[in-house]
């Protein structure tokens, strides 16, 4: 599955003390394949950088026309505490450090507000239920 090498090599290079990180443009070379996964990626900056691959977040990669070279952005967080309070939350969910919030679909939720437009005061409570089918 993974032909070839991959070569990673880091531009850009900013130690940003104000969110606790270090951040960098990441060149990613792969010659005979067609990408690199990104955790892949995260294990071997975490190796390059030697740190905790789980403070490593990778993002934003595009493929160069014609193939066998990336470009992406990489962060690595100093602390976990660091990394929950700037990460953004979409982000953190896709690491596994957040929970997604559950809740209706779309079409369930307009479908409840406009039931409850019919409705004032304490009769907009029972609206907001979806209506029993069955005798």
């Amino acid at each position: 599955m993974s032909e070839g090498t991959v070569t990673l090599r880091s531009r850009k290079y900013m130690n940003n003390r104000l969110l606790q990180r270090r951040q960098f443009v990441l060149d990613v070379i792969h010659p005979n394949r067609a990408n690199v996964p990104k955790a892949e990626l995260k294990d071997k900056l975490a190796e390059k950088f030697k740190t905790d691959k789980d403070r490593v977040v990778v993002f934003g990669f595009r493929t160069a026309f014609g193939g066998g070279r990336s470009t992406g952005f990489a962060l690595i967080y100093d602390s976990e505490e660091a990394q929950k309070r700037f990460e953004p939350k979409y982000r953190l969910i896709r690491d596994g450090l957040a929970k997604k919030a559950e809740r209706p679909t779309r079409k369930l939720r307009k479908e409840r507000k406009n039931r409850q437009k019919k409705f004032r005061g304490t009769a907009k409570v029972k609206a907001a239920e979806p209506p029993k089918k069955g005798k």
